[in-house]
């Protein structure tokens, strides 16, 4: 045995298994830091849906108007300001407290935060219809009936009758999903006018914010080559101090500014220096629960219909991210066991049911399982103790604001495009020539990047699976459940279909 790993005898490696799994402490804080960096963008990027949109009363999150004048044309960029700083340090709270609940209790080295299309269905489709406080308690909802599935024992069982082929595709599949996350994040792939996505700006790379991009890339590379440990972290401080020096220098900005366009400017977050600042955590427990159902005060049924379908599009998005993510995590940190299954599925999928309820009781939208803890994971975490770091960085980041704006995107988004190359090695342990294999696992790899969506890509490959063995005459082959899920991905591909038939 390496002595790098041998048993310590200590608390701490018993509690969290470090030698059993052939890591180490520092291995350890190095992966949890990296899986903070890469998620961090969250602290900046989910103040700007959830803080910057407005209810049926035309109300932010925070209670105030968001415009000066009737005619809502003047925008009162102080109420703006103050809403967002509220949601970045919710964020980061909600994001660090889950996440170290996932490194104690479900030992597994994955971050937790406010999901992405999450919180874009929240703040431009349930607020528009209701308050803000009755929006967040559907994403309660939505938590409770998701632990509800856990605790009954349904979560697990659905986890457990996916065929091994389709885990393989999706693990896969998200790796180019966050592979093509990296890209747009940084810059380097974008919309176009004619083509869905062009590279760079006008089909070429311009820019010191893509220059950095490609110098952090550069750097992850020569040093994973070289076999220097740390690699994925000394490549995002690299290409940050690189940031650093280049804003403080041209003053570049952000691409989207109060004057326009910046095509050349930072995508997410402007890499500066900031002092120390003050969290209001004052949305935690804003929360109505009840309010959403009834309309001018009287319950109605076609409303109950309505929001109906639109929690089971929260809950379903959010039951088959996690299934994913955590599937790819394990499968990249070669933790799952003969089965697939990583270790404590039961509570790895309870933390994030909880979750998801936190979310809405902290006003920023349901939590759920981030795949760019892969990162953290090919830099060496493999055990909780790695998620208890990543969190403890999002409970510094609520008082730190340079955490928040330190770390362009350009700098970790390296590392996603790296990550995205380790996964895809896994391609190899499908049998192509084999359609009932084959073509599932094709549609759920392509789906994903395609559609932007891990959902989308997951349940095309259930339907396709179901649908070819039923073709072939193999339907006793395929577990009941399978058959359950299919049935449930029909009604999510449809529901916009289902909502106008109701008349929402």
């Amino acid at each position: 045995m390496h002595p790098e790993t041998q048993p310590s005898g200590s608390k701490l490696d018993g509690y969290f298994e470090i030698t059993k799994r052939h890591s180490t402490v520092s291995r350890e804080v190095r992966g949890g830091l990296v899986t903070f960096f890469a998620m961090a963008y969250i602290i900046a990027l989910n103040p700007l849906i959830i803080g910057t949109a407005v209810d049926k009363d035309g109300r932010l999150i925070s209670g105030a108007p968001k415009f000066l004048d009737a005619a809502m044309t003047q925008v009162d960029n102080a109420a703006v300001g103050a809403s967002i700083g509220m949601v970045a340090a919710a964020t980061a709270l909600v994001a660090g407290l889950l996440t170290i609940a996932m490194g104690v209790i479900g030992r597994f080295p994955i971050g937790l935060a406010a999901g992405l299309g999450l919180n874009a269905l929240v703040a431009y489709v349930l607020a528009p219809q209701m308050t803000w406080p009755q929006a967040m308690g559907l994403v309660v909802w939505e938590g409770i009936l998701i632990a509800i599935l856990v605790l009954t024992g349904f979560r697990t069982a659905v986890f457990r009758a996916i065929p091994r082929t389709l885990r393989t595709a999706i693990s896969v599949g998200i790796g180019l999903f966050i592979t093509f996350v990296g890209f747009v994040n940084a810059g380097v792939v974008r919309k176009a006018a004619g083509t869905p996505v062009e590279l760079g700006i006008n089909g070429s790379l311009q820019g010191w914010p893509i220059a950095v991009f490609f110098i952090g890339i550069m750097v992850l590379i020569a040093l994973h080559v070289l076999k220097v440990k740390g690699a994925m972290l000394l490549s995002i401080v690299v290409a940050t101090v690189v940031a650093i020096v280049v804003e403080a220098t041209a003053k570049i900005g952000p691409q989207v500014t109060a004057d326009g366009a910046n095509p050349f400017g930072w995508s997410l977050n402007v890499p500066s220096l900031a002092n120390f600042t003050l969290p209001d955590l004052g949305l935690i427990g804003r929360v109505d629960m009840v309010g959403a159902f009834f309309v001018d005060g009287e319950f109605q049924f076609t409303r109950l219909l309505a929001l109906a379908v639109l929690v089971f599009s929260l809950l379903l998005a959010d039951f088959f991210d996690t299934m994913g993510t955590v599937v790819a995590v394990g499968s990249e940190g070669d933790l799952l066991d003969e089965h697939g299954m990583p270790p404590r599925t039961t509570e790895i999928l309870l933390v994030d049911s909880v979750a998801a309820a936190a979310g809405g009781l902290g006003s920023v939208s349901s939590n759920t399982c981030y795949i760019e803890s892969t990162a953290g994971v090919g830099e060496g975490a493999r055990t909780g103790l790695a998620s208890v770091v990543t969190g403890l960085a999002f409970l510094l980041a609520i008082f730190l604001s340079p955490i928040i704006n330190l770390v362009p995107s350009e700098a970790a988004a390296p590392v996603l495009v790296f990550v995205g190359f380790l996964m895809i090695s896994q391609v190899v342990d499908v049998d192509w020539n084999d359609p009932e294999v084959g073509i599932p696992a094709f549609l759920t790899m392509v789906l994903m990047p395609f559609a932007y969506s891990i959902t989308v890509g997951i349940g095309a490959g259930f339907l396709a699976h179901v649908f070819i063995k039923l073709v072939r005459g193999h339907g006793k082959q395929v577990h009941p459940l399978m058959y359950v899920v299919a049935g449930l991905f029909v009604i999510y591909f449809v529901q916009g279909a289902l909502l106008g038939l109701i008349g929402a």
